[in-house]
This record gives C-alpha cells, sequence and structure tokens, in this order.
C-alpha cells in the first residue's frame, strides 16, 4: 500500500495538516507534497513532468481553490499528461456534494473518483489499496 509520493492539493491549511498527518499514521507513503491551490502542483509537476520519482503517484485534488480550482488545474493537466514519465491516479476531495461537481468529476478520464469530506482513515487505506 506504501506509495512513493502522494501530493494533497487543498487550500484548507487545517484538511492539509490533518491529511498530511493520517497518511504519516498509516504510513501510507515516503513522501507527501502540499500545495495550497492547484496552480502551484501544475508548476510542480511541469517541473518534474519527466522525472519519475519525483512526480506524484496520487493526487487529493480539492475543488474550490483560489488561483487555479480543481477543473482548470485538470484541464490544464490533460494537456501535459501524455508527457508525464508516469501515470498519476487523482481523486477529488471535497467538500461540495453537489450533483453537479460529482457529475462532472465522473467524466473526466484522468479523476479516479469523488470523495465528499470529511475522509475517514478507512477511506483513504482503501483508497490507496485500490491506487
Amino acid at each position: 500500500m506504501t506509495m512513493n509520493t502522494i501530493c494533497i492539493v487543498d487550500d484548507d491549511k487545517i484538511y492539509q495538516l490533518t491529511t498530511k498527518r493520517l497518511l504519516e499514521r498509516i504510513n501510507a507513503t515516503k513522501n507527501i507534497l502540499v500545495f495550497s491551490d492547484g496552480e502551484e502542483a501544475y508548476e510542480y509537476i511541469t517541473e518534474k513532468i519527466r522525472e519519475e520519482d519525483a512526480l506524484p503517484d496520487v493526487i487529493f485534488l480539492d475543488i474550490n481553490m483560489p488561483c487555479m480550482n480543481a477543473w482548470e488545474f485538470l484541464d490544464a493537466y490533460n494537456e501535459i499528461k501524455p508527457r508525464l514519465a508516469k501515470k498519476i491516479i487523482i481523486y477529488i476531495i471535497s467538500s461540495s456534494i453537489s450533483d453537479t461537481d460529482i457529475q462532472r468529476a465522473k467524466e473526466i478520464e484522468h479523476v479516479k473518483d469523488y470523495c465528499v469530506k470529511p475522509v475517514s482513515i478507512d477511506k483513504y487505506v482503501e483508497i490507496l489499496k485500490t491506487a
């Protein structure tokens, strides 16, 4: 179940901290990247586009963020995806229970699932087992 790198993209500092601690507690990864918006995450990924070990295995992506929200990030990600050194699995983790958001996420091929916050420790374990 241990991933090389997990990426948290969320502007909520409390969510960042609690998720990071939870992932550490379940020994999910050696490396956790944390970004406060999609633009920061996108810039990191484009800088490391050919460095397989530096790229995340999984991204937990919030929808509503400043600078670049999830939808904008996913549009930009789609453009660089063919050039990535490895496949990255993306989960949308959001407090939004909007059917529109959930349906939109399901229509994006590189989004594996949509999870509503708060996400339990058991759900993270399940996600990482199937990732």
